[in-house]
């Protein structure tokens, strides 16, 4: 099973990027989007529901802003929108297709760049998310989270880390909340189980030559239960070309589809 994670930062500035034409060659089984930043009456072009897939898009409800989309090469038999609750349901931060023994969820964790209000909302989003992610564990069922989840979670997932600890994705607060999750709560980081290197990117500042240099973050995870661990086969960050200011990571599992 191939699942592909992507922040597009505008699915229509990806699109005109030629993200559709890329995603068109992966051999996908699931694609998990963050940052749609569109409505779905906006997607009128074809591209944005490619051939062969069902496409899921949650948006939110101020246009232009965050937003998620799941497309599934097999119709999920349940599409979950939101959780119920906020920021995630008006600003179109969880989607989560079910199937018969796993479920796929893309989630878009708020930035607290911005500021200190915006930061207060993503660490109240933390503490409440963290029960809901603790519920899914005890479910008789395997989950993938893939998402941007706007933090670095070690020193290993940033280049300039020294300068970054007093700001929004590199906080000691936001590092032990990821430390929880990867920890006593069960989850398994994915990527880690294959690639244990250093200079492993998905987010560079557009400021620059951050890209050029590799000076990134890895913001974009796939936490996936431990039932998944040693089903994890081989992961690609495609920085070939740019499509956004993440770039997708892809993930291949030894599971059914």
């Amino acid at each position: 099973m191939r699942v592909i994670t992507f922040n597009a930062n505008g699915i229509r500035s990806a699109a005109d990027k030629g993200f559709f034409r890329w995603l068109a060659a992966q051999d996908a089984d699931v694609i998990c989007l963050q940052e749609t930043r569109a409505r779905i009456h906006q997607l009128s072009d074809d591209h944005f529901f490619p051939p062969g897939y069902h496409c899921h898009y949650f948006d939110a409800q101020r246009p232009g802003y965050a937003g998620t989309a799941i497309f599934s090469r097999i119709e999920p038999d349940h599409v979950q929108k939101g959780l119920g609750w906020e920021p995630i349901d008006s600003e179109g931060r969880w989607i989560q297709a079910d199937y018969k023994d796993i479920s796929v969820v893309s989630l878009y964790m708020p930035s607290g760049s911005s500021g200190e209000e915006r930061q207060a909302i993503k660490f109240a989003l933390m503490e409440r998310l963290m029960p809901h992610l603790e519920a899914l564990r005890r479910k008789k069922r395997e989950f993938i989270i893939c998402a941007d989840w706007n933090i670095c979670h070690r020193e290993i997932d940033l280049k300039n880390w020294r300068g970054n600890r007093k700001n929004s994705g590199f906080l000691p607060e936001e590092r032990a909340w990821l430390d929880d999750l990867f920890g006593p709560v069960g989850y398994v980081d994915a990527f880690r189980v294959v690639n244990p290197h250093a200079d492993q990117y998905t987010w560079w500042s557009n400021r620059g030559r951050a890209r050029e240099n590799n000076v990134g973050w890895r913001l974009d995870y796939m936490a996936v239960t431990p039932g998944l661990q040693p089903k994890v086969r081989a992961e690609s960050v495609y920085r070939d070309e740019r499509f956004s200011d993440h770039a997708p990571l892809t993930m291949d599992f030894d599971w059914p589809v």
